[in-house]
C-alpha cells in the first residue's frame, strides 16, 4: 500500500491485484526486445521482460472528503476472461484494515467505465447487485455513459452489474470531463481509450499531481506514446492525447500516478532526448 502527499491531499493506494498476463493483448508492441531498449523500465517487469500491470483503486482525502478513484474489478462477477470470473479476492478487507469504511465514502470517481475501473462499484447481497458505497455519489463523464448505453460489451455484463444499479440506486451524477470535485480536485479530459476517459488532476498548496486511468496503461508508453492499447476505442486519439500530456507535463514538478502502473507507481515525467521516461 503506497501513500502520497499533495499538499494537503492525502492519496492511499488500495491493490486489488497484479499481473503479467496481459501486457501481450493490450500492448502487443511492447515485447521484451523492445522494453530491454529502456533501462528505466525495469522496475514495471517481470524476470522475462513482460510488462507488469496494477489493478488498484486510489484513495483520495481531499477538504473532509474521501473519494475513491476507480473501483477495480470487483467479487462475484461474470466475465469472459477466466482470471477474473467470479473473482474473489479481499479487496474490501484491505479496505477496512486501511481505516477505509465502505459507508465512510462520499464520492466515487470513474475515469471510465471499463470492466477493471467500475467493479466494485457494486457488491453481490442476496442475490441483488447493491452499491458498494452507499453513501457516495458515483460521477461519470457524460460522454462515456452515452457511448456505453449502446456499445456492445466484451468482458460480459459490466453495465448491468456494476453501473446501471448505480443508476437504479439514484447515486450516479452525469458531470462535465472538466468538473471540479473539490477545490483541489478535478477532473481532466483524456479522451481516446473511450470516448469520455477523463484522469484525475490534482492540486493543493503548489503542489500538483495527475492520475492518469488509462491513458497511459503502462510507463513504456511514455516513451512510446504511439503505442496504443488495443482496447483504446480510437488509437489515434489516443494516441494524440497522450503525447499531449506528455508534452503537457515534462519536466515539470506533477507527480505523475498511474492507474496500472505497479510499484514505485508514480513519478514525475522528464525528457529523455526525442522522447520521455517515468523518474521516480
Amino acid at each position: 500500500m503506497l501513500k502520497w502527499q499533495i499538499g494537503k491531499v492525502k492519496i492511499t493506494q488500495m491493490v486489488e491485484l497484479t499481473t503479467a498476463s496481459l501486457g501481450p493483448y493490450l500492448l502487443p508492441q511492447a515485447t521484451p526486445e523492445a522494453l530491454g531498449r529502456l533501462p528505466w523500465i525495469r522496475p514495471f517487469v517481470d524476470e522475462q521482460g513482460r510488462i507488469v500491470l496494477s489493478i488498484h483503486s486510489l484513495i483520495l482525502e481531499s477538504e473532509g472528503r474521501l473519494l475513491m478513484v476507480d473501483t477495480c474489478i470487483g467479487n462475484d462477477k461474470e466475465r469472459t476472461y477466466p482470471r477474473w470470473n467470479r473473482m474473489q479476492t479481499g479487496f474490501l478487507d484491505s479496505l477496512a484494515t486501511a481505516g477505509f469504511r465502505p459507508e465512510a465514502f462520499d464520492t466515487v470517481l470513474c475515469t471510465h467505465m471499463h470492466v477493471d475501473h467500475v467493479g466494485w462499484n457494486t457488491r453481490l447481497v442476496d442475490g441483488v447487485w447493491q452499491p458498494t458505497f452507499e453513501n457516495a455519489r458515483y460521477l461519470y463523464a457524460e460522454d462515456e455513459w452515452a457511448h456505453w448505453c449502446n456499445e456492445p460489451q466484451e468482458y460480459g455484463p459490466v453495465i448491468e452489474d456494476s453501473v446501471q444499479p448505480i443508476f437504479d440506486a439514484g447515486l450516479a451524477d452525469l458531470v462535465r470531463p472538466d468538473h471540479r470535485v473539490t477545490d483541489e480536485v478535478w477532473l481532466e479530459p483524456t479522451p481516446g481509450h473511450t470516448p469520455g476517459h477523463v484522469s484525475i488532476h490534482i492540486a493543493s498548496e503548489g503542489e500538483e499531481a495527475v492520475i492518469t486511468g488509462d491513458m497511459i496503461h503502462h510507463p513504456c508508453q511514455i516513451a512510446h506514446a504511439d503505442w496504443s492499447s488495443s482496447a483504446d476505442w480510437n488509437q489515434d486519439l489516443s494516441h494524440e492525447t497522450r503525447a499531449a500530456f506528455l508534452k503537457r507535463y515534462a519536466d515539470r514538478p506533477v507527480l505523475i500516478i498511474g492507474t496500472h502502473f505497479a510499484a514505485p507507481t508514480a513519478g514525475h515525467i522528464v525528457r529523455d532526448g526525442d522522447t520521455y521516461r517515468l523518474s521516480c
